[in-house]
C-alpha cells in the first residue's frame, strides 16, 4: 500500500477531506474497443485517429481493455502495448483506467503492475470466474485485497454478470470499499437497489459507484453514482457527457428526455448486437470500427439495418 500513497502524491491527489474523494471519477468514461486490421492485427493507427477524435468530447477520462476491448481476446503483451499507446496519445490530467482482471490473484497483480509502468491511473479489475461456484465472498474479498495491497496505482471492482455469470457480493463490496486502495466499483448489473445500496453503505468511505451502461445511467445519478463507463460513449460521446451535465445540475426533465433517446441505441450496440454491433455504429459517427477478432463475427445486413433503424427512430442519425 506504500506504493499507492506515493503513487496519490506524486500525481497530486493528495487523501480523502470531508467528504470529497481522494481521486474523483465523477463523468462519464468510454471503455474503448480495440481497433483490428482486415488481418485481425491490432491497429494502432487507427487506435490514434479515435483517439484524436475523442479529444474535443468532455469525457472525464477513457478505459482501456473493458469488455468492449476484446480483452479476453488480446496477448499479454498486446493488452499492454494498447496502454501504452492511449497513455502516449492522452493528455496526463485524462484519466485512463485500464483492465487488468485475471483468472488467478498472481496473474491480476503481474499484469495490474504492468499496466502502472504502461502509464495507467487506475486498474480496472473484473471479478475472476472461471470457477464461479468456489467464488465465494471469502474468496473474492481476499483476491482483491491481495491486488490492492500489491497494486501500485488505486483499483476499481468490474462486475460484469452478463459476461461473467458472477455479481460481486454486495458485502464483498462493503468489505473492500473499506481497503485504502480500492476506490470504486463499475456496476454494469443494472441493478438500481443494488446501486443505491453500495452508495449508502459506502457513504463513509473513500469509494466511488460508476454506472457500467448508458440504458441506467440517470437512474444510477439519482441514487447517488458518481459517473458512468457506457459503451454508447463510444459512439455517443458528446450527448452522454450532456446527460451527466443535466444530472449534476439537476435538470432532471431535460436529462430524462435525453436518457430516453439514448436506451435502444445503447441496448442494440451492447445486450442486442454487441462489440459487432458497436464497432458498425462507431463507422457512422465517423470513428474506425473495423472487424472483431474471430471467433466474434460482422452483423448481417439485416442486423446492420435493424441497428441503423434504431438510431436513425431516436434521432442520432
Amino acid at each position: 500500500m506504500a506504493a499507492s500513497v506515493a503513487y496519490r502524491q506524486c500525481r497530486g491527489l493528495g487523501t480523502p477531506q470531508g467528504s470529497e474523494p481522494s481521486l474523483n471519477l465523477g463523468g462519464i468514461f468510454p471503455p474503448l474497443t480495440t481497433p483490428f486490421s482486415p488481418t485481425q492485427e491490432v491497429d494502432y493507427a487507427q487506435l490514434e485517429g479515435n483517439l484524436r477524435r475523442y479529444a474535443s468530447v468532455p469525457f472525464r477520462g477513457l478505459v482501456a481493455l473493458g469488455s468492449n476491448g476484446e480483452y479476453p481476446y488480446l496477448t499479454s503483451r498486446e493488452r499492454v502495448e494498447v496502454v501504452s499507446c492511449v497513455r502516449r496519445a492522452l493528455p496526463r490530467d485524462c484519466l485512463l483506467l485500464a483492465g487488468s482482471g485475471c483468472e488467478s490473484t498472481q496473474a491480476t497483480i503481474e499484469l495490474t503492475v504492468s499496466m502502472a509502468e504502461a502509464g495507467a491511473d487506475v486498474a480496472l479489475v473484473v471479478t475472476p470466474c472461471y470457477y464461479r461456484g468456489a467464488m465465494t465472498t471469502a474468496a473474492l474479498v481476499h483476491h482483491y485485497t491481495e491486488v490492492g495491497d500489491a497494486s501500485p496505482i488505486p483499483v476499481v471492482l468490474y462486475s460484469v454478470p452478463a459476461n461473467t455469470g458472477l455479481d460481486l457480493p454486495i458485502e464483498a463490496v462493503i468489505t473492500l470499499a473499506q481497503h485504502p486502495n480500492i476506490i470504486g466499483i463499475k456496476d454494469s448489473g443494472g441493478d438500481i437497489t443494488r446501486m443505491g445500496l453500495m452508495v449508502h453503505t459506502t457513504r463513509q468511505e473513500d469509494f466511488q459507484v460508476l454506472a457500467g451502461s448508458a440504458s441506467f445511467l440517470l437512474a444510477s445519478y439519482a441514487v447517488g453514482a458518481s459517473g458512468g463507463v457506457c459503451a454508447l460513449a463510444n459512439v455517443l460521446g458528446d450527448p452522454l457527457c450532456q446527460l451527466d451535465h443535466l444530472c449534476r445540475k439537476g435538470q432532471w426533465q431535460e436529462a430524462r428526455d435525453l436518457q430516453h433517446r439514448l436506451i435502444e441505441p445503447n441496448m442494440a450496440v451492447t445486450r442486442r448486437f454487441g462489440i459487432p454491433g458497436l464497432k458498425k455504429a462507431m463507422e457512422w459517427f465517423g470513428y474506425y470500427g473495423g472487424p472483431c477478432r474471430a471467433p466474434l463475427g460482422p452483423l448481417s445486413p439485416a442486423q446492420v439495418e435493424e441497428l441503423r433503424s434504431t438510431f436513425s427512430a431516436n434521432g442520432w442519425l
